[in-house]
This record gives structure tokens, C-alpha cells and sequence, in this order.
């Protein structure tokens, strides 16, 4: 016979039911835990081998498909400008915004990336490209050109390029600069290979069959994409503040009500707060200064790859020559980013790859004011050796330096940002040098100015490095000067933290000694 209560029910399925929720919450509380093991299991360090190489493999079929591509498109110049009869300044602009579409939605792939997948970002960016270049080949306009091959394509490449570069930075860290130097040399790979065949398939099936090719081949992107296996690394070391305050949100959220009408506020809290903490890198003096060259860098680097074939035209060299400079301009970038690359991984130069991409950079500044004096096959060949060697080097450094300033789980945002930054002068530079061009009848301006423009940006970088190492001196000073308490971190913010937490300590260990003490 069934025990009741006071109030008329059985006791036994009081307990019964007691039972089950305990069992339920022992099993819930056993998942999370079996949950928490797998996730520290996932979050390690790079591998620096393994299915990296494959990660390199894809990123260097990337590169093949994005930079190497656009930078073909230079070869239908010539093409669009007698097709549609539009100048110089014209005809510049469907490079320029393929370009621009690309760095200025840089940091839409790495949202895509850091909130979907990798896999996904870069499937979805190819079949848009392919799609761009296929509807570029049934164009009637140079308009219909800016909108298919410039904005559909540039999108579709912005949405491969910095989440696969990205990814490359996650799966090394001592041969982190090797890696990138294998994956972006498919850049000059893809220049040496495509250059000669784009040229060939524009005499055998018009400019038009040639970018439906092209569209074709683009569509490899989506098996790169397949390759970019996900991994988690352990977090850098982050301020015990903004720990503090993540944490103490994603608490909130997790206590209220799914019902509650101010989920969706607190829904919004914890995404700021976490694209707040993605993007604090923002802040840092050392990015801003890096952000500022790359915008003077992007502006002298594009003109060339548009340029390069009509200015050996107008000197006289024969329409297959000129794509030969291009392909040779392509195959000693791989050397450059191959073997720069594994130079400034060795011990002499590693802790030297800041001042090796300065040299990169100021030393194709160079080369850029000796091309006006060069005016034949055999002078821009040694030209284009040079130009395309230190080309590669730098653009293998770029990730290298950007994680030294930022660190490596905030690699793809400042990647983003960085790849943003080229949008504007890659959109611009290519339609000034034209309008010089248009204007004066040479080269030369044109040139000139890109030449000054890349020195500029490897001297300021330069004298930034130069002005913080004088300052570490007298920062060492202040801080022996300082109160002992606020020396815990070089940090202010974080000095701060770890004294209040010391303190919150301290007040801990009294309550616990003291049970009747109510801290509040």
C-alpha cells in the first residue's frame, strides 16, 4: 500500500520522480564535462607539420586562383582597350576595383571564417568568382566588365584570400614563415603558368573564350576549400580585465530565461563583447603604424602588374615577349617567397623578419625609379628578376609581421584589416598612373611616384621601430621608479587587474577565516 503525504500524494512517486531529476542532472552534468575534455583536447599547439602541408597545399592553390588571376588580367588590357576603344585611364579601372573588391572585403571573409568555417567561406567565394568571370565573357561594355570581372569576382577572391592565409598562421609556428613562403609563392607559380596560356587562349578563342576558360578554372576553389580542416589553438594570453568581462557576461546570458523578452538584448551584449575583444588589436600604436605603410606600399606595388606589358609595348617589344616578362616576373617571385621565406626562419635572421621585410619593401621601391631607363628585352629581364624576387619576399612577410604585432588567434581579423587596407589604393593607383600616362605621354611620372610611394612606407615603418627602441630605456626607468603593487605587469590595464584581484584574495581568505564576516 502506497505511503501518502500530508497533502494526499503518494510519497513514492515524489521520490521516484526526485530520483529521476538527479539521475538527469548527474547525466547533464557528466556530458558537459566529457564536452569540456574535448574541447582541451582540440585546443593545442600547432602542429608545424602534419595536415598543415595540406593546408599550405590548399593555400597555394588559393593564391594560384586569386592573385595569379587578377593579375592576368593585365594581359586583356591591350584586349578591352582596342575592343571598347576607352583610353588608358578607362580601361585601368577593371584591375583596379578587381583588386579593391578583393582587400576591401577582406574583412568579410574573415567574419565568414571566424563565425561559419573556413570550408564554407572559401567554397562560397569560388562559385562566386567563377561566376563573375563566366558573365565578364558575355560583356558588351566596359561597365558590364567593372560590375562581372571587377565587383562579382573581386568579392569571390576576398572571401578565399585571407581566411586560407589565415589558416596557414593556425597550423605553424616555428616554420611559420617556410609555410607562408610555399603557400604564397602559388602567386608566381600561377603568374609564370598563366600568363603564357592566357595569351595563347586570347589568340585561339578571343578574349571572351578566354575568361570563359578562366571561369572554369576558378571553380578549382572550391575543392581548396575542402581542405581547410578546422582546428583550435590555445588561446594567447589575453588581459585578466577583459577575461573578466566576457566571462562574467556569457554568465548572465547563460541564467536567463530562453523565454525572456531580453534574450535577444543580452544576445547582443555577448557579440559585441566578443567583436570587441576580436578587433582590439585596433588600438595598438604598433598596428596603427603598420596600417598606415601598407596603405603607401599597396599604392606602388599594383600600377606595375598593370602596367608592365603595354610600357614593354611601347618600347617596342613584341606582344609574346611582353607576357614572357610577366612570366618571369611570376617564377622569381616563387623564389623569393620560397627561399625569403626560409632565410628568415633560420636562427640568424628570425628574430630579424621585421627588418627583412623593410628591406623588401624599400629595395622594389628601387627598382621602380630605374624602370624609366630601361627600354629593352634585355634590361627589363633583369628588372623583372628583381622586382618580382623582392615582390615575394615581402608579401611572405606580411603575415609573419602582422602576427608578431597582433599574435596569432587575432591573425585572421588583423589579416582582414590589413588586406582592407590595400582596397583603396589598389582601386586608385592603377587609374592615376593611367591618367599620368594620359597626360604627360610617358611612363615615367607614373613610376616615379609608385617608387617614392613603396620607400616611404619601409622608412616610416623604420623610424617607428627606431623611436620604440629608444623608449624602452626610459619605460624600464619608470617602471622600477613606480609603486612595487603596479610593476606585476608591463600593462597598465593589466597591472591594475592582477593588484585587484591580489586583493580580492586577501578579502577571501579573511571571510573564510572569519565565518560571521559578510564582505558586503
Amino acid at each position: 500500500m502506497p505511503i501518502l503525504n500530508a497533502n494526499g500524494k503518494s510519497l513514492d512517486s515524489k521520490l521516484f520522480q526526485d530520483h529521476n531529476w538527479a539521475v538527469g542532472v548527474t547525466w547533464k552534468k557528466k556530458r558537459i564535462e566529457s564536452m569540456t575534455k574535448v574541447n582541451r583536447t582540440r585546443s593545442i599547439s600547432p602542429p608545424d607539420g602534419g595536415w598543415g602541408w595540406m593546408i599550405v597545399a590548399g593555400c597555394f592553390l588559393v593564391t594560384i586562383c586569386t592573385r595569379a588571376v587578377t593579375r592576368c588580367i593585365s594581359i586583356f588590357f591591350v584586349e578591352f582597350q582596342t575592343y571598347f576603344t576607352q583610353d588608358y585611364a578607362q580601361t585601368a579601372w577593371i584591375h583596379s576595383i578587381v583588386d579593391c573588391v578583393t582587400m576591401l572585403c577582406a574583412p568579410l571573409g574573415s567574419v565568414v571564417s571566424n563565425h561559419l568555417s573556413c570550408q564554407v567561406g572559401i567554397m562560397l567565394g569560388g562559385l562566386l568568382a567563377s561566376t563573375g568571370l563566366i558573365l565578364g565573357s558575355f560583356a558588351t561594355s566596359l561597365k558590364h566588365l567593372y560590375l562581372t570581372l571587377g565587383v562579382l569576382t573581386g568579392l569571390g577572391f576576398a572571401l578565399c584570400y585571407s581566411p586560407a592565409i589565415a589558416m596557414v598562421g593556425k597550423y605553424f609556428s616555428k616554420r611559420k614563415a617556410l609555410a607562408y613562403g610555399i603557400a604564397m609563392s602559388g602567386s608566381g607559380i600561377g603568374t609564370f603558368i598563366l600568363a603564357p596560356v592566357v595569351q595563347l587562349l586570347i589568340e585561339q578563342f578571343s578574349w571572351r573564350g578566354a575568361l570563359l576558360i578562366l571561369g572554369g578554372f576558378v571553380l578549382n576553389l572550391c575543392v581548396c576549400g575542402a581542405l581547410m580542416r578546422p582546428i583550435t589553438l590555445k588561446e594567447d594570453p589575453t588581459t585578466p580585465e577583459q577575461n573578466h568581462v566576457c566571462r562574467t557576461q556569457k554568465q548572465d546570458f547563460q541564467r536567463a530565461s530562453p523565454c525572456s523578452i531580453l534574450s535577444k538584448e543580452w544576445m547582443q551584449t555577448c557579440l559585441c563583447c566578443s567583436l570587441q575583444q576580436e578587433y582590439s588589436f585596433l588600438l595598438m600604436s604598433d598596428f596603427a603604424v603598420l596600417a598606415i605603410s601598407v596603405l603607401f606600399m599597396a599604392y606602388g606595388c599594383s600600377p606595375l602588374f598593370v602596367y608592365l606589358v603595354p610600357y614593354a609595348l611601347s618600347v617596342g617589344v613584341s606582344p609574346q615577349q611582353a607576357a614572357f616578362l610577366m612570366s618571369v616576373l611570376g617564377v622569381i617571385d616563387i623564389v623569393g617567397n620560397v627561399t625569403f621565406g626560409w632565410l628568415t626562419d633560420r636562427r640568424c635572421l628570425k628574430n630579424y623578419q621585421y627588418v627583412c621585410y623593410l628591406f623588401a619593401v624599400g629595395l622594389d621601391g628601387l627598382c621602380y625609379l630605374c624602370l624609366p631607363l630601361l627600354q629593352t628585352l634585355p634590361l627589363l629581364v633583369p628588372f623583372s628578376c628583381t622586382f618580382g624576387y623582392f615582390d615575394g619576399a615581402y608579401v611572405t612577410l606580411i603575415p609573419v609581421v602582422t602576427a608578431e604585432i597582433v599574435g596569432t588567434s587575432s591573425l585572421s581579423s588583423a589579416l582582414g584589416v590589413v588586406y582592407f587596407l590595400h582596397a583603396v589604393p589598389y582601386l586608385v593607383s592603377p587609374p592615376i598612373a593611367g591618367w599620368l600616362v594620359d597626360m604627360t605621354g610617358s611612363y615615367t611620372a607614373a613610376f616615379l611616384l609608385c617608387g617614392f610611394s613603396m620607400i616611404f612606407s619601409s622608412l616610416l615603418l623604420g623610424f617607428a621601430r627606431l623611436v620604440k627602441k629608444m623608449k624602452k630605456p626610459q619605460l624600464r626607468l619608470l617602471a622600477k621608479e613606480s609603486d612595487p603593487k603596479l610593476q606585476l605587469g608591463t600593462n597598465g590595464s593589466v597591472a591594475y587587474s592582477v593588484a585587484s584581484e591580489l586583493d580580492q584574495k586577501d578579502g577571501e581568505s579573511v571571510s573564510l577565516a572569519m565565518p560571521g564576516y559578510n564582505p558586503t
